[in-house]
């Protein structure tokens, strides 16, 4: 049994806002469903989709604070022009560049307009088959304990893992990496973004949540109430949602 992750969550003051801004920033499409706005490829809605994670965008009362995300996003280039081009665009639509504390790299930091930080990478060879999104990155104090976990809690594949970083993708292939980079300060406020799991097709929801709790996965209460999916975190308290099949 597995969890296929199929979409990041990120919570925001405006949704239809945030998600007509990343549908632009990716060249994707924004679907709105009832109070969330999802944002995946063009052609024609398909959730979940078979390749990339989508994005959805909940509408949440409190804005986020000053304290950097924990989780975020990378996107890809193909060239230093396009690069160029990309933050061009971006920052027409509403992107912001932001100082982290990265100091002299190769990257460059933005927000989306509501302040979550996402990086515009360097073309890297890697990234080659990702399409836009290049990364769902996590900051973490252990990348080998969190990758163990999340390797088990799901079916992508572990492709590297080092006392400083693990990465894991889609056994499949397409699509983004999920990456963990280790960082020296915990956790101390909800994550702004969050990865939401999904069982396959005939798989017992409550068993596989039964699963990640022996995995190290704890419930968690966000005043969610009655509801169809089941909110956890990870050993470290990153929160994430396994959805109703």
């Amino acid at each position: 049994m597995a969890l296929r992750p199929v979409m990041v969550n990120v919570k925001a003051l405006d949704a239809l806002a945030v998600g007509r801004f990343w549908a632009e920033a990716l060249g994707w499409t924004a679907y709105r469903g009832g109070a969330t706005t999802y944002v995946g490829p063009p052609g024609g809605l398909v959730w979940p989709d078979p390749v990339v994670l989508g994005i959805d965008v909940v509408p949440v009362p409190e804005p986020k604070t000053a304290v950097k995300n924990r989780v975020h996003l990378d996107l890809a280039t193909t060239s230093a022009d396009h690069r160029t081009e990309l933050i061009a665009r971006l920052e027409s639509i509403g992107a912001t560049r932001v100082d982290v504390g990265q100091g002299e790299v190769p990257w460059t930091v933005l927000a989306d307009p509501e302040g979550n930080e996402f990086c515009v990478l360097e073309p890297r060879e890697i990234y080659r088959d990702t399409g836009p999104v290049a990364a769902v990155v996590v900051d973490c104090t252990d990348p080998r304990a969190v990758a163990r976990f999340w390797g088990e809690a799901t079916d992508w594949t572990v492709h590297e893992v080092a006392d400083d970083h693990a990465s894991l993708r889609s056994a499949q292939g397409g699509g983004p990496y999920l990456e963990f980079l280790r960082t020296p300060d915990a956790k101390t406020v909800p994550d702004r973004l969050h990865l939401d799991l999904l069982p396959y097709p005939g798989d017992d929801k409550a068993a596989e949540v039964d699963r990640l709790r022996a995995l190290g996965a704890a419930d968690l209460d966000v005043g969610q109430g009655d509801v169809a999916w089941t909110c956890l975190t990870d050993p470290e308290g990153h929160e994430f949602c396994v959805l109703a099949p």
